[in-house]
């Protein structure tokens, strides 16, 4: 029997295996294909409320009642004044109050009328991350307030209130819409990639570990197929199910689009046919080379159990690596286009942001990936060599 026909035995036959696990399917499906569309919907959601919450302009007050002149500046600024409740202190440090309370001293007017800088006090809790949220808009509105007065005195004696300001400042963002998406859909490599990672990995511990464990592999090594077709077909039967898996990861992204509350960023983010290809494309080689790398460390052991425990660095590798990029605030390195999952995080979230990418950029990844699965590959190769003298 030539190679070729009995590595697509080997594949079929793999594939078919792979395919009756129904549970294990399901469950690789819901953790990661519909995990990161739902992650990116909550997302959407929370920045929705920070939206809304943005649009109400309320801000929280005690003691307003003696600063009328305060009060005046708060609803030219079209903002909603609130009471504070009694337990406010209570409620902040517990999270149940979302907004900052600002407390007004009962001497404000006096103060203001004489000269003096009344003590404006501002109250939230690091803890609560949605009253921290609104520390910045009301601390604006408390500055634009003594921004206000101060002109006003300069007036009254006869000063340019321009004489205080030194110089005029212009701020521009250079960034295009893709760019800002990109700050905040940065996730979605990180759950692709996961895809990858889980997609492959039930089918690599049953073909090998698990085939070891029911008796099922020395009766496989017995046939007249080389060892070289085993293994390729074994390795294009765990490769093909990590890709359709992220195949799925990827196009799943496209109808969740449609669900997003944000309308910022449903207007910013955008992942079509074109995305989803080249996300495909990117992770191509690196799910031929986890393939490998998964059949390498399971092959060795005797047990599913075994081969578990022993795969736990492999993926939280493959795993945490990309956080290097998410934490990295200093832009891309040379050698992040070196370095497995790195690279393909790197050049997906490129995508995201309408980045130029060319061969040189991909040609790093796609040659380590080449030589990692080749040295795999032959690995598993002499493990069964050595399983069919015994």
């Amino acid at each position: 029997m030539k190679m070729p026909q009995a590595a697509w035995i080997v594949f079929v036959k793999e594939l078919r295996d792979a395919l009756r696990d129904r549970r294990t399917l399901m469950a690789v499906f819901i953790s990661s294909v519909l995990m990161g569309p739902l992650m990116l919907v909550l997302l959407s959601s929370l920045v929705g409320k920070y939206e809304k919450r943005a649009e109400t302009r309320e801000i929280v007050v005690i003691g307003l009642d003696g600063a009328p002149t305060l009060r005046n500046y708060i609803e030219r600024q079209t903002f909603t004044v609130k009471a504070a409740p009694a337990d406010w202190e209570a409620q902040l440090k517990a999270s149940k109050l979302g907004d900052p309370v600002v407390i007004v001293p009962s001497r404000f007017e006096d103060d203001l009328a004489h000269g003096q800088q009344p003590r404006i006090e501002l109250f939230y809790s690091s803890a609560n991350g949605r009253a921290q949220a609104a520390v910045s808009p009301v601390a604006q509105l408390l500055q634009g307030f003594d921004q206000e007065q101060a002109s006003l005195r300069l007036i009254a004696h006869g000063v340019a209130p321009s004489i205080m300001t030194v110089s005029r400042i212009d701020e521009h963002d250079i960034a295009d819409n893709a760019a800002r998406a990109a700050q905040m859909t940065n996730i979605v490599p990180v759950f692709v990639l996961m895809a990858v990672l889980y997609g492959a990995l039930t089918a690599a511990l049953d073909t090998t570990a698990g085939e070891r464990e029911r008796g099922s592999l020395e009766p496989l090594l017995a046939t007249p197929a080389s060892r070289g077709a085993l293994v390729i077909g074994k390795w294009a039967a765990v490769f093909a199910l990590g890709l359709l898996i992220a195949v799925l990861s990827c196009l799943s992204f496209l109808p969740a689009q449609s669900l997003l509350r944000s309308e910022s960023l449903a207007a910013l983010f955008r992942f079509g046919w074109v995305e989803a290809a080249s996300f495909i494309g990117l992770l191509a080689p690196l799910a031929a080379m986890i393939a490998a790398l998964m059949m390498a460390v399971a092959i060795r052991c005797k047990t599913v159990k075994e081969a578990q425990a022993n795969m736990v660095l492999l993926t939280m590798a493959f795993t945490m690596a990309p956080l290097v990029g998410l934490f990295n605030e200093e832009g891309e390195a040379a050698w992040n286009l070196w370095v497995p999952s790195i690279a393909q995080t790197t050049l997906m979230n490129r995508v995201l942001k309408n980045a130029p990418i060319t061969m040189l950029d991909v040609a790093p990844s796609v040659l380590l990936s080449a030589v990692l699965t080749a040295a795999a590959l032959t690995f598993v190769a002499r493990q069964l060599a050595k399983r069919a003298a015994q």
